[in-house]
């Protein structure tokens, strides 16, 4: 006879497994560690009788979620020795419009690199709270923590948050028509076109990890420190380049290849007034592009 239990909790795992998939990313900024965190999820989840947990969607976001906080130490180990600067790991549109639609909830690459300043706990009550819409009285049941002491946590993470990236919304035409104006000026080496397109404070963000070209250690400031640094480094272009416009966090981004293999990944941030770019990130560094088709 079949395993019907074993059967019933396989789909119920199934049915939210990219729920649990998005909170975990925007917690870790990472997909192997999202991955890795999942299939511990699922081991406890497997061990369990289905039957038994009255409401699983609330039992697998739980373990999901301290399972995330509990590899945060691993993560925070990593990045001490980390080569130069560390962005997340960009979450690329698969062209699957189920897939993506699931995923979309991952927030942008800008407010991840705003959330690493964050603790784990705060981080994760303002992913829980801010993004997955969840009550305080909920999030005070998973992580073990009184409400007041959630509220607190999330007052904390909210002003930390907002103290470093105001709430706005740019048009998603916007977002690709300015995205595209970039990538053609930064490509073509037209430094008047940069110069006009980057906003006075803009900074640039790579990420090489120590294994392919970045611009240094730290971030790059202003627009024309920044405009020269990526005409010099289009002077000279790739043989077989490509790029393919692609979401990338929900945003509008590029996605450079060379020949047919994923090099890397460029996502701009804009002003509030969508007109000029303030906030340019690259990730070259190929561990984080081998899921990139």
């Amino acid at each position: 006879m079949p395993d019907t239990s074993q059967d019933g909790a396989t789909r119920v795992f199934a049915d939210h497994r990219e729920l649990l998939f998005s909170i975990v990313y925007n917690m870790l900024g990472s997909v192997a560690d999202t991955e890795d965190v999942l299939q511990e999820t699922w081991l406890s989840w497997a061990s369990r009788d289905p039957d038994r947990i009255g409401n699983p969607r609330a039992y697998l976001v739980r373990i999901a979620v301290n399972q995330a906080l509990a590899r945060q130490t691993v993560l925070t180990r990593r990045r001490e020795t980390y080569v130069g600067q560390w962005l997340p790991e960009p979450l690329v549109a698969s062209g699957d419009a189920a897939d993506d639609a699931l995923r979309s909830e991952s927030v942008s690459m800008a407010l991840l690199v705003v959330l690493e300043t964050l603790t784990p706990l705060e981080r994760a009550v303002f992913v829980l709270h801010e993004v997955f819409g969840y009550a305080h009285t909920e999030i005070a049941g998973m992580l073990g923590r009184s409400p007041s002491a959630v509220r607190q946590l999330a007052h904390r993470a909210r002003e930390h948050v907002q103290a470093r990236r105001p709430r706005y919304e740019v048009d998603s035409r916007t977002q690709q028509r300015v995205t595209e104006r970039f990538v053609a000026a930064a490509f073509g080496g037209d430094l008047d076109a940069l110069l006009e397109i980057l906003a006075p404070e803009v900074t640039l963000w790579t990420d090489g990890g120590g294994k392919a070209t970045a611009a240094g250690p730290r971030p790059v400031h202003g627009r024309d420190k920044v405009a020269r640094l990526l005409v010099a480094r289009t002077a000279h272009p790739f043989e077989g380049l490509d790029i393919r416009y692609r979401r990338v966090n929900g945003d509008h981004s590029a996605v450079v290849f060379v020949d047919d293999a994923p090099f890397a990944v460029l996502v701009v941030d804009l002003t509030p007034e969508g007109d000029q770019v303030r906030d340019i990130y690259t990730v070259t560094n190929p561990d984080k592009l081998t899921r990139i088709r």
